[in-house]
């Protein structure tokens, strides 16, 4: 214990001018912070003493300090495991479902069923924790571990823990099961339910169930079997609706048939169809036109929709923008984010239009910013910024940039995940300097991350 709290001094703890030893403003104004160093620093020590490490703090648990802690460690499922159990276990602190939530989450990302089986029983002796938000969880990441059987099963228990087998859960799981690959078993449960399930509903009369289906293999590439549900859809009491529309036209442009899709595009302005065009089908006709690079067509389109009283919104600027930047049409992008900034509401430039930007340039001088435009706009950073920044930091081998996002990100508790690492263990490795690369690979793994097959070829070459 005198260990542990003389760590403590060492870490967390700073001198004044009068050689007074005091505590740092952190540890007041950020516990989750503080408590995040505390895991990082000694992540590689037994349960025991990173518990007693724990029971120093002199923080007040509340829902929201766990939470944060939990989300901290999105990616890294040990030291959340280790939090979770100790704050779980002190007195006058009991987790809600929003805290059981996460830690399901986290556990179930990196495979760790053991211990998601664990909290989740100790979690059912609470009646009423588990809500639909914790079942649409568990049923995700079951069926993302391609434990179809155990989610399947998982669903028809729902009455265990008082909560209905009604035709939106249904839905979910359907949904679940479609994207990750599981088409086939989704759309023979949709076709079987009426044997097995006391639904109150006719889900093949369900136009929202059908397009789960429609849009599983829309997601797969499979066109044929796309083709085959539409008309079994249209041969039904149902009538195709937009997001109908909208699934199978993205699904056609995609696998390339430009044609097909215009041609279904345009037949939805007949009268008898009562289905017209919105904002998301015309997005989607723009993009396809821009990927084939018939830009002036695409901006055709786009004047249409304003014509015929379709409003555009960030989806519809954004495909302009990442088109323009690939053609280097700089003038042009920036033209229409002033536009997009102009405009504001739904047209207001989003992450995914900062991206584009921050992609297109050629100095690490030019990242700030653009950052900082985003800021003016209010949008906030996230994982997918942060990695991007990262990146591109490693691509110009600018030193302090990389430092400085690393340290922001772990900061700002975004987590380093994969991705960070992957981005790390591959640049180091294109630039030959191969001990730095395994550094990384060696930390990432023994977070539990499991290295995409590429990286891990990356460790069995000769350096």
């Amino acid at each position: 214990m005198v260990n542990n709290r003389r760590i403590f001094e060492t870490l967390f703890t700073t001198t004044n001018n009068l050689g007074t030893i005091t505590r740092p403003r952190f540890l007041h104004s950020e516990p989750a912070l503080f408590i995040q160093n505390l895991l990082k620093f000694r992540r590689d020590k037994p349960t025991h003493q990173l518990e007693q490490a724990l029971d120093q703090c002199t923080f007040h648990l509340n829902h929201d300090l766990v939470l944060d802690v939990l989300k901290r460690h999105r990616s890294d499922w040990k030291p959340a495991h280790v939090f979770f159990i100790w704050a779980s276990k002190t007195p006058g602190y009991i987790p809600n479902s929003l805290v059981c939530n996460e830690i399901l989450d986290i556990l179930g990302k990196v495979k760790r069923f053991q211990e998601l089986h664990q909290v989740f029983d100790e979690m059912s002796k609470r009646e009423g924790l588990v809500n639909e938000t914790i079942f649409a969880t568990l049923l995700r990441r079951f069926v993302g571990a391609h434990k179809v059987d155990e989610a399947i099963e998982l669903f028809y228990k729902r009455k265990e823990f008082g909560l209905e087998l009604d035709p939106e859960a249904f839905r979910t799981l359907l949904m679940w099961l479609c994207r990750y690959k599981h088409v086939e078993v989704a759309e023979t449960l949709f076709h079987d339910n009426g044997k097995n399930l006391d639904l109150g509903l006719k889900l093949c009369d369900d136009i929202r169930t059908w397009n789960v289906i429609l849009n599983g293999w829309c997601v797969l590439g499979n066109v044929r079997e796309a083709k085959r549900v539409w008309k079994d859809m249209v041969a039904s009491k149902c009538k195709p609706d937009l997001f109908t529309y909208a699934t199978f036209i993205k699904a056609l442009t995609k696998k390339g048939k430009l044609g097909t899709a215009l041609r279904l595009f345009r037949g939805m302005w007949n009268g008898d169809k009562g289905c017209k065009p919105d904002v998301v089908i015309y997005n989607c006709i723009i993009d396809a036109l821009c990927f084939k690079k018939r830009v002036p067509e695409a901006l055709e389109i786009f004047e249409e929709m304003k014509m015929r009283g379709c409003e555009p919104n960030v989806a519809t600027y954004n495909s302009l923008v990442k088109y323009m930047c690939k053609i280097q049409r700089m003038e042009k992008v920036y033209e229409l984010v002033e536009e997009m900034e102009r405009r504001k509401g739904s047209c207001l430039p989003s992450v995914v239009t900062y991206c584009y930007l921050l992609k297109s340039l050629k100095e690490p001088e030019e990242v700030p910013g653009v950052l900082e435009r985003m800021d003016r706009n209010g949008c906030g950073m996230n994982d997918d910024v942060y990695n991007l920044v990262l990146r591109l930091y490693m691509k110009w081998d600018c030193r302090d940039g990389v430092r400085k996002t690393w340290e922001e990100m772990e900061r700002n508790g975004y987590g380093l995940d994969r991705r960070s690492y992957t981005i790390m263990i591959h640049e180091h490795f294109e630039k030959g300097r191969s001990k730095d690369a395994m550094r990384y690979f060696r930390e990432m793994t023994s977070k539990g991350m499991v290295p995409e097959p590429i990286t891990e070829k990356l460790q069995n070459l000769p350096f």
